[in-house]
């Protein structure tokens, strides 16, 4: 059977911020993220399946991301928590924002190598993660291809 493979677009909204970093980036800000997850298999061979036909029903990859990335970090400020973010961190959470602390700088790069980790551990066995795309503006964006791990 052929190895086909399937991607699903999905957007969240972030804030964070760069600490050390020598531009504007520095500063807490945010950003319109769009997510692309590509994950490759067989079709479902078995005509007498519900999924007949299917890799991964579409349905299945969004409930999967939607847990481990975007409920996550959907409108969530993200900072480093092994900087003195942590302290700027602690008062947010105090004023009940939605705070995550993260054990790496949370650039671009780093966040699809984590979100990369997360959907490895959920896919079904016959499903492997092929890439994933981040994209923080229109122009600029970062991806993990499983190839190149």
């Amino acid at each position: 059977m052929s190895s086909i493979r399937i991607t699903k677009q999905f957007t969240f909204e972030a804030g964070h911020a760069l600490y050390g970093y020598d531009g504007k980036c520095k500063n807490l800000h945010g950003h319109s993220y769009k997510l692309f997850v590509t994950v490759i298999g067989s079709p479902i061979s078995d005509p007498k399946n519900v999924k007949y036909g299917m890799v991964l029903d579409f349905g299945d990859l969004k409930k999967i991301v939607n847990e481990e990335i975007v409920d996550v970090f959907d409108h969530a400020t993200v900072f480093n928590k092994n900087t003195p973010h942590l302290e700027l961190a602690n008062e947010l959470i105090k004023r009940e924002h939605h705070v995550l602390l993260t054990d790496y700088q949370p650039t671009t790069e780093m966040m699809v190598i984590d979100f990369a980790d997360k959907l490895k551990k959920r896919l079904p066995k016959t499903i492997k993660l092929h890439s994933i795309k981040l994209q923080e503006t229109d122009s600029s964006f970062a991806e993990w291809y499983a190839s190149d791990n």
